[in-house]
């Protein structure tokens, strides 16, 4: 039987609170046997009862004894609920988690190669030991999320060769970068950003919006509801009917040369953009960028080169 791989999921929906109950939890009520000395990583997530999912996963993955060893490593540890919660996203059973080739691929990118401490997690990117980063957003309120969409909810749990912060969700590296999701999009079920992808192919941008992870972009990507309106403000049948050079404008002023969660906006935040001197402004309150209102349930889309917010107005430089 050809093995499920986790990594197939192109978008990321929101959360859908539905916690799967695993048979997968080990314990030993032998009250005689003696506590570890000084437990490693493993054994601290073993004697733990939120991490047993972990736990099973590492070993499934043959991982033991690397997070067994000396160290240090920091382990951003998802708890059970959270693999609950991914496994219901991505139509994945416990099983085929435990089975899935790219299992030890996810793991590793949930670990670091080195001691790091709450008080040394900051905002920025993160090389993991899978090889490819994560990245850490400081939200308003203080919180630190990773790529977007999992939260840090527990801090500094210490073992004697590293750390470990426990998550609220499952991290994987992104696999496309902006331009391989806006057309995978167009040829979805329910296809979408056809007149984004138009655009830039027509003012010859699809290069500038692909790329790998050493390019930091945010696009904010009008719907194609979004472009129908514009549409019929202009009186035009579509793409092709506005000037070329006015296209190329419209679409520079989406992109901002910084790889932005919505947890990094700020209120009042002027954002530079790749068009010559124009910004965007943020407005958390209506949560909008300048008039254009953010799709709520389409941010932190994760590129290799940057990130996807959906908004639902083109917008349009002065």
């Amino acid at each position: 039987m050809k093995k499920k791989s986790i990594f197939n999921s192109i978008l990321t929906y929101p959360l859908m609170g539905i916690i799967f109950a695993f048979g997968l939890s080990s314990c030993n009520d032998d009250d005689d046997v003696p506590p570890v000395a000084n437990p490693n990583i493993v054994e601290v997530a073993s004697a733990a009862n939120d991490f047993s999912t972990l736990v099973a996963a590492v070993d499934a993955a043959g991982l033991v004894p690397t997070l067994s060893g000396a160290g240090p490593f920091t382990v951003f540890a998802p708890t059970n609920d959270a693999f609950g919660r991914f496994l219901s996203d991505n139509n994945l059973s416990a099983s085929d988690l435990l089975a899935s080739e790219g299992l030890g691929s996810v793991l590793t990118y949930h670990v670091v190669g080195a001691s790091v401490p709450s008080s040394s997690v900051s905002a920025g990117r993160v090389v993991t030991v899978e090889g490819s980063p994560f990245f850490v957003s400081q939200a308003p309120d203080n919180s630190l999320w990773i790529n977007g969409n999992t939260r840090i909810v527990n801090t500094d749990i210490t073992a004697s060769n590293g750390i470990i912060h426990a998550l609220d969700y499952v991290i994987t590296p992104p696999t496309q970068s902006i331009a391989e999701i806006a057309i995978a999009a167009t040829q979805g079920d329910e296809p979408q950003f056809t007149q984004l992808v138009a655009a830039l192919v027509r003012a010859d941008l699809a290069g500038a919006v692909s790329g790998g992870f050493d390019d930091d972009l945010t696009v904010f990507a009008p719907t194609d509801a979004a472009f129908e309106a514009l549409y019929d403000a202009l009186g035009v049948n579509g793409i092709d009917d506005i000037p070329l050079e006015t296209l190329t404008d419209v679409l520079l002023y989406h992109v901002v040369p910084v790889r932005a969660f919505s947890q990094d906006l700020r209120n009042g935040a002027e954002l530079p953009t790749l068009l010559d001197g124009a910004t965007l402004s943020v407005n958390l309150g209506a949560l909008q960028i300048n008039e254009s209102n953010l799709v709520e349930s389409l941010l932190n889309i994760h590129a290799t080169n940057g990130v996807i917010h959906v908004i639902d107005t083109v917008l349009l430089p002065e």
